[in-house]
């Protein structure tokens, strides 16, 4: 486990963001292998605290032994992000110096064929962050379940919606047609057969992205979690946010725009009745990327996408 891969995206971007300090204490959503949680607590000695979130058992196991070496300083719960404050009032806290959420699936899980995440391992259709056990916040169906039992329709919406595919219906129409599917394998091969190579990207790409944001309720969770977070926040206390495509950083841009602005009428409105005051100030408008040496030893860090706020 100690030697599973794993390189924290945007890694001193953050560290140097959420200024960690001693006494502080941190929330990590998504905690993954704990490479940013290891940096933060690092920062804070030798007081300083971090809550860890993540539903995914694999991911727990590997940050128990990262950060092992701080003790009682680390507090590790399978628990989606969505549960933070009630997770943080477990341990009496009431409000928090900083905050981390990065979203989206870890190389880690793309890697492990039998979580069914990437169709390039054979493995079942699954993608759920908590396969075996359930967990408060996450999903209970199974790609497979979804790709079988759904209506075409339905099945079309979540590729379009989720996945951003143009072809949405035509392979939703193909996986129906075809049924039953159980692996990965089976699913990118039937939508390259039917649907072709028309782009440097695997045409099962977007359709893989829809079903696994689908299963795991990804949107409706980041819409849920952003007003949580910078309630949690101590004025001045900051919330970065690490986001991997563009369904996840156009809500994030969205939520950041509306609350620090003091009036969220129509332009056209000559007089405010919305009664909105900001709560937050953007640090960065424009998204923060990796630059090209980190992209060069993690491929994973090209598309995402930083944006911190702190807040009032």
């Amino acid at each position: 486990m100690a030697s599973a891969p794993h390189l924290p995206v945007l890694y001193q971007t953050i560290i140097t963001a959420l200024e960690p300090k001693s006494g502080g204490r941190y929330i990590d959503g998504t905690l993954g292998a704990g490479g940013h949680a290891a940096g933060i607590l690092a920062q804070s000695s030798p007081s300083g605290e971090l809550l860890g979130l993540d539903l995914d058992p694999q991911a727990l196991a590997i940050a128990h032994e990262r950060l092992a070496p701080f003790g009682e300083r680390a507090h590790i719960v399978q628990a989606s992000y969505t549960a933070m404050k009630i997770e943080a009032a477990k341990l009496a806290w009431d409000a928090v110096d900083g905050i981390i959420l990065d979203f989206g699936v870890s190389s880690m899980q793309l890697d492990t064929p039998e979580r069914g995440f990437s169709f390039l391992h054979s493995g079942p259709l699954d993608m759920r962050f908590t396969p075996n056990a359930p967990v408060s916040g996450a999903g209970t169906l199974s790609a497979a379940d979804l790709v079988n039992t759904l209506p075409e329709d339905e099945l079309a919406n979540i590729i379009f919606r989720y996945g951003e595919e143009r072809l949405s219906r035509k392979i939703a129409r193909t996986i129906v047609n075809n049924r039953p599917i159980y692996t990965t394998t089976e699913l990118a091969d039937l939508i390259l057969k039917y649907i072709g190579k028309k782009e440097r990207i695997h045409p099962a790409t977007r359709t893989f992205q829809a079903l696994r944001i689908a299963v795991n309720n990804e949107l409706e969770s980041v819409e849920m979690v952003l007003p949580l977070a910078v309630m949690l926040l101590k004025p001045g206390g900051r919330l970065a946010v690490i986001s991997f495509h563009s369904l996840e950083d156009r809500l994030t841009k969205e939520y950041f725009r509306r609350e620090s602005v003091d009036c969220i009428c129509p332009p056209k409105q000559p007089i405010c009745t919305c009664n909105h005051k900001a709560i937050i100030k953007e640090l960065n408008r424009k998204p923060i990327e990796a630059d090209e040496a980190e992209k060069q030893d993690n491929s994973r860090s090209r598309s995402a996408k930083l944006r911190m706020a702190e807040k009032l």
